[in-house]
């Protein structure tokens, strides 16, 4: 199956669905593009065009063995091996620029965390997050070019990450609130594939709402938008 597929279907939401049958993956574990928002044209028939989307599986979820149980030696070993080097290499930076902070590593499903130890004050964590992410994005690449195991690594200290789920979930829920209030599209400032992810997590049982990706890379943001069956008085 390809990973990136462009549906044409009558609504933005049929196409959403083809996708979710075409993967059979559930809509939080997709980036979703829309590409045209279709038109009923005149009378229904003149002009009319249909909605088009991109889909693409969430960058979390592509390389996740899906069978945990048949998982080999080779693969724990290697996911073993990959952790060390992750751990040597982050230990390893830190030190460069005159950190001596020691780094804890776990396997957690799908993904190995790093923790570093001993950032009080969020030197490491940056404005939202950004030095945290760039030093996993840079730890990622060189692993991923070393060719060394398949899981992503996900690093973090002083809890940010919990912490920022916390508040990410917070925000999703307001702005869905808001959503069905004012009965309008809300728009969620851009973020990265982890955080567009908590979103559309935190807003996937609410039935009133659906949440759309729009964009490219770092502009990339979520679109709340309330189903036109919400009937909540503003």
């Amino acid at each position: 199956m390809k990973d990136v597929l462009e549906i044409e279907e009558k609504t933005i939401d049929k196409a959403i669905q083809s996708a979710c049958n075409k993967f059979n993956l559930p809509r939080e574990k997709l980036n979703i593009e829309i590409l045209s928002e279709g038109s009923s044209g005149l009378l229904g028939i003149l002009g009319a065009r249909k909605a088009r989307i991109r889909a693409k599986i969430l960058s979390f979820d592509i390389g996740m063995d899906n069978s945990p149980r048949e998982e080999s030696k080779e693969r724990m070993q290697a996911d073993e091996d990959t952790s060390l080097e992750a751990k040597a290499f982050i230990e390893g930076l830190l030190s460069q620029i005159g950190l001596d902070f020691p780094v804890e590593a776990e396997e957690n499903g799908d993904y190995i965390i790093l923790n570093i130890q001993g950032d009080g004050g969020g030197l490491l964590i940056g404005r939202g997050g950004q030095t945290l992410d760039a030093i996993q994005y840079l730890t990622n690449k060189v692993l991923n070019k070393n060719g060394n195991g398949g899981k992503r690594i996900i690093l973090d200290t002083e809890n940010y990450r919990k912490k920022r789920e916390g508040n990410l979930t917070a925000l999703a829920e307001k702005l869905g609130e808001k959503a069905k209030r004012i009965r309008r599209p809300v728009t969620v400032n851009p973020m990265n594939a982890h955080d567009r992810r908590i979103i559309h997590m935190a807003l996937q049982n609410d039935s009133d709402l659906t949440t759309r990706s729009r964009g490219e890379g770092s502009f990339r943001k979520i679109i709340i938008v309330p189903n036109k069956g919400d009937k909540t008085k503003p």
